[in-house]
């Protein structure tokens, strides 16, 4: 049925930080151009007052936190996660997110990031990241502000984040996925970081 069609095409809920009213709008509309995106959730601080149409919000610690992550785990019910870490607005390469969900398909992979470019005083400038390597898995390692994770391992991973992580959740939650699957970069250009003003 066309029903079911349309259920089978939402398979991303994305999470997203709450920046300022046109940022985050920016963000959310860009998403949303995607049919693939099942549900929108913006993180904001319990004094922030996030009025979006059409997204979810979460009152919550900075996305960093492991309470925050684990709270995202809990919350998702589609086979994959967004979550982009930066506040200003992202821009999507045209069928960006199929080529997350292609790649998270045809590898298996836990957690799919790709190069990306990023506006830096009005220049538009590559920047490539590197392949993960076992073991290479410092807190500054650079994997873009795209994180596209496979629901399943997400949740595992989850379980294992101390909620007094104050800083270090989504490290660790990077920690955690890798030691289920692999984490797998895909060599294209798949999306802008828009500099903040």
């Amino acid at each position: 049925s066309m029903w079911y069609k349309i259920k089978k095409m939402k398979k991303i809920t994305c999470f997203i930080p709450c920046g300022s009213q046109e940022e985050t709008q920016a963000t959310v509309q860009e998403l949303k151009s995607s049919e693939l995106v099942s549900q929108i959730v913006v993180i904001c601080s319990p004094e922030q007052n996030c009025m979006i149409d059409g997204v979810e919000v979460l009152k919550s610690e900075p996305m960093s936190n492991g309470k925050t992550v684990r709270r995202i785990a809990a919350m998702v019910n589609t086979p994959y996660t967004l979550i982009y870490t930066r506040q200003s607005p992202l821009k999507l390469g045209q069928k960006a997110l199929d080529r997350f969900v292609q790649i998270a398909e045809d590898t298996q992979s836990g957690m799919v990031y790709s190069n990306y470019l990023a506006v830096k005083s009005g220049k538009v400038e590559n920047q490539p990241v590197i392949d993960y390597q076992e073991g290479s898995l410092r807190d500054d390692f650079n994997f873009g502000s795209v994180l596209f994770y496979r629901t399943e391992i997400l949740k595992k991973a989850a379980e294992g984040i101390a909620e007094d992580f104050a800083f270090a959740g989504l490290y660790a939650l990077r920690l955690g996925v890798s030691q289920y699957s692999d984490l797998f970069r895909i060599p294209e250009f798949l999306y802008t970081e828009v500099e903040s003003d």
